[in-house]
């Protein structure tokens, strides 16, 4: 079993960044992948990034976002930049023992561990 502890959420205006982090509860191995999905009330959780070697993005995100890794650490972070009210959801990090990140980001119901999420919200 995996805990994954996320934190960095907040309020920020428009155009402003945050950071979210997480920490696993055991030590990544380079074959696991880890990232971030978001939730609206009512919405589908969406994939936002994902990372095994290679990075992936929603598009809705690229250019914005940015994820990294750190396996000594057993953390996986999200670096928002120019945010928008659209960013407004509640952010999960995700770790999954095997998959292929650009599906993974359309397929939720395959992630194999979740944390408890962090509201992000984002005002005009």
């Amino acid at each position: 079993q995996v805990q994954l502890l996320e934190s960095g959420g907040g309020s920020v205006q428009a155009g402003g960044s945050l950071r979210l982090s997480c920490v696993a509860s055991e030590s990544q191995r380079t074959t696991k992948i880890m990232g971030w999905f978001r939730q609206v009330p009512g919405k589908k959780r969406e994939g936002v990034a994902l990372m095994w070697g290679i990075p992936v993005y929603a598009d809705s995100v690229k250019g914005r976002f940015t994820i990294s890794r750190d396996n000594d650490k057993n953390t996986v972070d999200l670096q928002m930049n120019s945010l928008l009210p659209e960013d407004t959801a509640i952010y999960y990090c995700a770790y999954v023992l095997s998959g292929i990140p650009a599906r993974l980001l359309r397929h939720p119901e395959e992630v194999d561990y979740w944390g408890q999420g962090t509201q992000v919200t984002v005002s005009s």
